[in-house]
């Protein structure tokens, strides 16, 4: 695929989530990481122990921002000083792109602190792109916006998951964060095939893959990353990357943490699948770790 503002990013190959368990594994060790995607969140402070941590690690890696709470489909105003502090993090992160869900989870000044799915209307598609953009010309760098795993659906909606995704990011002029596992998670809970979501998603615009485990109950399916990528996901990614062609992908891997070490093996699974029908070398594995530039 041709590379683009969106899918610019193609000697990315596999990153790994940044958690405080692996800090001192990855500073004693310094494994062979593509990359490492952070939690802006985590890092929007003054000074302290994050912002030290966050140095020594840009130091010798490259690093992607990714947000838990701008919540780009609320209709209240976008916070002006939460924009302020992530910009100055771009800024010292020199985040080739940033993601953030595109889900809502505020209402006047409440914060649910959850990706709350949106009702699929245009209305909504309106609201949620002119924000979006809003953030995008603020930062001056390109957003990518995540589809989040669903539970519930809104009666209201008019279209199709996959349709509303693709009305806002042609609106917005933004990119795709595709997690095959919340599409997933959301095919099992609202009974719709999920590789037509992977097939009907705009291949040009899709920045980064996440993958991830999910875990099964009686009734529901939940998106829990806390074990690792089940058979569906890596199929749904192995669709996707015949698709987009080779993307940075990310593992997410959030709770019930294991060592660096098994983290790390389930990130060289997805980095063979990346590279199956590539004749590029597989970076992960290589070696030697060139430090960043």
């Amino acid at each position: 695929m041709p590379a683009n503002r969106f899918n610019g990013f193609t000697d990315y190959g596999v990153g790994i989530g940044l958690r405080v368990p692996h800090y001192n594994h990855i500073f004693a060790e310094k494994p062979v990481v593509d990359w490492f995607e952070i939690i802006s969140e985590n890092y929007m402070v003054d000074g302290g122990r994050p912002l030290q941590v966050l140095d020594q690690i840009l130091d010798q890696y490259r690093v992607v921002q990714h947000g838990v709470s701008m919540y780009f489909g609320s209709a209240q105003p976008l916070d002006r000083e939460h924009l302020k502090r992530l910009k100055t993090l771009t800024r010292r992160t020199k985040t080739p792109w940033l993601s953030d869900h595109l889900c809502w989870g505020s209402v006047d000044g409440t914060y649910t602190h959850d990706l709350l799915p949106l009702p699929y209307t245009f209305e909504a598609a309106r609201i949620t792109a002119q924000r979006i953009r809003e953030v995008q010309d603020y930062l001056e760098i390109p957003i990518a916006v995540e589809n989040v795993s669903s539970y519930a659906e809104f009666h209201e909606s008019q279209m199709t998951e996959w349709e509303f995704l693709n009305e806002v990011v042609h609106a917005a002029d933004c990119g795709i964060l595709l997690d095959v596992n919340n599409i997933y998670v959301s095919s099992q809970n609202h009974r719709f095939d999920p590789m037509v979501y992977v097939d009907a998603v705009p291949a040009e615009r899709v920045a980064q893959i996440h993958i991830a485990g999910h875990s099964k109950f009686e009734k529901y399916t939940l998106d829990t990353h806390d074990h690792p990528v089940l058979d569906p996901v890596w199929k749904m990614y192995a669709r996707a990357i015949e698709r987009v062609g080779n993307t940075a992908t990310l593992l997410e891997w959030d709770d019930n943490i294991p060592t660096f070490d098994e983290v790390h093996n389930e990130a060289l699974k997805a980095n063979r699948y990346l590279h199956a029908n590539s004749s590029s070398p597989l970076p992960l594995e290589s070696t030697a770790h060139e430090a960043r530039a």
